[in-house]
């Protein structure tokens, strides 16, 4: 058994340095504020979704949205792996046996059949993404096949943004040229923490050299864009291995750097459970968010927001200047106002004001594509309110700030007397100097960009809807 490193008493402020700007956090805010909140890629939530919503309807909001002309943006769940790892959170199939993948293509690629039968596949395709699992988990020649398979389908726009998550432990040079080759312009490598006491307690073993042969490889072959991922709160980090860790991703000189806060909800994902002793106080874990911050806008990465950071010349940041950055299941995207489209087990849909939910299980999922029906068990249509506060929440997340006077008039509202309920949630907010309440503004403070989600929940008609199980994760 390892043991937890983490006895240290805490101190008694957590300054944080954002863009070259030291903000104070003391203790007592940060036991106030680090509580359990949704990571809002959707609002509604996930858990506010209903079973009353299925097939007939994902096929009539998906025909509907025909009318406005809206792009795409597709989504594919490639959900196999050869190995768990205990942190993983995500929707996975482990099988050291390969002889599930093709059938699971060929009923992907039934699903996409439907999918075009009802779209209007004349709309351009602006965004596309394989994620899992692990999308190379099949082979680079079952790889191509499905993807020439949905160009002869669907209408892709001459600069989409064609993307993949990789796994550098089990991607191949094969699998490499093969997806730039056919058209795939960005990648997502998952490093998640380079000490190796962290990947063995975790069980994902990956060495810098390994990590770095593949991003060089991958700047070779000329792709647009690569990515890097990193968690923080594993089991045994602490902020001292983590900083060796954001020296090494700094040196590979990626384009834009996510690093998530590890969602540990063991009563969701079982195999966490092993992992409850092992994982840093929530001071240490803020410790090790407060070091990536510092190092790398240190480094100069921009600091777009929650969990994503950027070079200052990227899409996403010109997006955030500009107002015209978005967020969705796959984070902050440049590519707002496209519906999205999802294939695979578990995967998740945006049409218009509605959300919808691929069923879970393969053989459930199997079973209504093979009965010629969209593959949706759950789901929910937006009433006007849930479009107002999305759109809210979108705003703070994407932009730090709601102009009253903008939004009042894209929504036909006045804005103070429509939200008075959340600006009396967020008066203790203000009070603690995380935002500022102006006339014509709602506005996070430096402070207040670390406790976005928490600001976003002020906006939220769903939250004190009692529940018989914890539903989200920290929000630091």
């Amino acid at each position: 058994m390892l043991d937890n490193p983490h006895a240290t008493p805490a101190p008694d402020n957590f300054d944080v340095t954002i863009d070259g700007v030291t903000v104070p956090l003391t203790q007592e805010l940060l036991e106030r504020y680090d509580v359990p909140g949704p990571r809002y890629t959707s609002y509604p939530t996930a858990p506010m979704w209903s079973d009353d919503f299925g097939a007939a309807d994902a096929r009539r909001v998906i025909s509907a949205s025909n009318e406005t002309g809206a792009p795409l943006s597709l989504y594919m769940h490639l959900p196999f792996c050869e190995r768990l790892c205990l942190f993983c959170g995500c929707n996975v199939i482990v099988s050291h046996k390969h002889d599930k993948a093709e059938p699971y293509l060929a009923t992907l690629m039934r699903e996409l059949e439907l999918l075009a039968d009802v779209v209007d596949t004349s709309r351009p395709v602006v965004q596309f993404h394989w994620g899992g699992g692990t999308p190379t988990y099949f082979t680079p020649e079952q790889l191509e096949r499905l993807f020439t398979f949905t160009q002869e389908r669907f209408t892709f726009a001459d600069d989409a943004e064609i993307g993949v998550e990789i796994d550098p432990r089990v991607t191949t040079d094969e699998h490499l040229t093969m997806l730039r080759r056919v058209g795939f312009n960005r990648l997502s490598m998952g490093v998640q923490d380079f000490d190796p006491a962290v990947q063995e307690a975790i069980r994902r073993i990956q060495t810098v050299e390994q990590v770095g042969a593949m991003v060089e490889r991958c700047r070779e072959l000329g792709f647009d864009s690569v990515n890097l991922d990193l968690i923080y709160g594993l089991p045994l980090q602490t902020a001292a291995g983590f900083a060796r860790t954001l020296e090494h991703v700094v040196a590979l000189d990626p384009d834009r750097i996510a690093m998530f806060s590890y969602g540990h909800v063991p009563w969701i994902k079982k195999q966490q459970r092993v992992l409850t002793d092992l994982l840093p106080t929530h001071e240490e874990k803020f410790r090790i968010f407060r070091t990536g911050i510092s190092h790398l806008t240190n480094a100069g990465y921009t600091y777009v927001g929650m969990d994503h950071f950027a070079r200052p010349d990227d899409e996403l940041c010109v997006a955030q200047r500009d107002g015209t950055l978005h967020r969705n299941f796959q984070g902050y995207t440049t590519k707002a106002g496209a519906d999205l489209l999802g294939a695979g087990i578990t995967s998740i849909g945006q049409i218009g004001h509605a959300y919808t939910q691929n069923r879970r299980d393969v053989d459930g999922w199997r079973a209504a594509i093979e009965n010629d029906e969209l593959p949706c068990f759950r789901g929910i249509e937006l009433n006007d309110d849930d479009v107002i506060r999305q759109d809210a929440i979108g705003e703070i997340l994407c932009h730090t700030a709601l102009d009253k006077v903008e939004f009042g008039r894209r929504h036909g509202i006045d804005v103070d007397s429509y939200f008075a309920e959340s600006l009396a949630r967020l008066k203790p907010l203000a009070d603690d100097g995380l935002v500022t309440l102006d006339d014509d503004a709602i506005r996070a403070t430096p402070l207040g960009r670390i406790f976005l989600r928490n600001i976003a929940m002020a906006f939220d008609a769903y939250l004190d809807r009692p529940s018989d199980r914890p539903m989200f994760s920290r929000t630091l």
